[in-house]
């Protein structure tokens, strides 16, 4: 099993046609995800990579049946491209753009939140996979090998790291969500968290966090009543203070946003800690074996 994503999601490319989303959208059709159609406005009766374009998500719903929808428009036109998805009744819109401004970012994230119909991912973020089924986004697919982790985080590189070590150490993945870095991300470390612990392939979680906000403090509280491992990594630890970090997620209010903060609540939660990237394959591989 997967959470979100599987080998029947059919998915939507908007802005196929340019540069970045023709580039990605090939790179996922090779994977073997079910792109059924591209999404460009004025490119409507055409075709791209073999696959139909529309003028309009709800054209190419309709022809198409697909479920999920992907985001490769520019920042200052990317919300309005979400909510097209969302008014036409994608499900599930993975967002992968970034330098969207915040208050089209607001907009956006509320609109969704308060409707409740549509689940969205991102923005400014790396996308989904679930290895050997659908790939919706940015990463490298030969990193990934299915298995029991489950992993949520808000940095891609760093998932694409920690994602090699654990392949390299057998330990493959049932899905792996970027949720982003930006301060208002459409899913939270907590929905993903409650996911993953209702869904019976994943076995243990990886969770990556980053300086800033208090996205992973929040998850901390729920993984307390959680009956799977979690092992954590929070990146900028060693970042020397007043030091400008690139997330725009990356806020330290008071005590909140810490690393200090973000580790202690992970303990607390009873999650090992990764001081590596390269740790977290042997805590994996101990927590797994604590609870057979």
């Amino acid at each position: 099993m997967a959470i979100l994503v599987d080998k029947n999601t059919r998915v939507i490319v908007c802005g196929m046609t340019g540069k970045e989303g023709s580039f990605h959208a090939e790179q996922m059709i090779q994977y073997g995800t079910q792109v059924v159609a591209g999404v460009t406005p004025g490119k409507g009766g055409t075709t791209h990579l073999d696959r139909p374009v529309f003028d309009s998500v709800k054209d190419a719903r309709e022809a198409t049946g697909a479920d999920a929808a992907i985001i490769f428009v520019p920042g200052p036109f990317a919300a309005d491209s979400v909510l097209e998805c969302e008014d036409a009744g994608v499900e599930f819109i993975t967002c992968i753009s970034d330098w969207l401004p915040i208050h089209d970012e607001i907009r956006m994230v509320n609109r969704v939140r308060d409707n409740n119909t549509s689940r969205l991912l991102g923005p400014n973020c790396a996308g989904i996979i679930t290895p050997g089924e659908c790939k919706m986004g940015i990463m490298p697919g030969n990193i990934f090998k299915p298995g029991p982790i489950g992993m949520v985080s808000r940095s891609g590189t760093l998932t694409y790291e920690i994602v090699w070590e654990m392949t390299r150490a057998d330990l493959g993945q049932t899905t792996c969500v970027g949720i982003g870095g930006d301060p208002l991300p459409g899913t939270r470390f907590i929905e993903v968290m409650e996911m993953f612990e209702k869904d019976p392939a994943t076995k243990a979680v990886v969770m990556v966090g980053e300086i800033g906000g208090s996205d992973e403090e929040a998850a901390c509280e729920y993984m307390k009543t959680m009956s799977k491992p979690v092992v954590g990594f929070i990146s900028g630890r060693t970042a020397p203070p007043g030091k400008r970090m690139g997330h725009a997620g990356a806020i330290i209010s008071g005590n909140t946003g810490t690393p200090e903060s973000k580790v202690s609540a992970l303990l607390e939660a009873g999650a090992s800690v990764a001081d590596r990237t390269s740790d977290v394959p042997r805590l994996l591989q101990e927590a797994l074996a604590k609870v057979g």
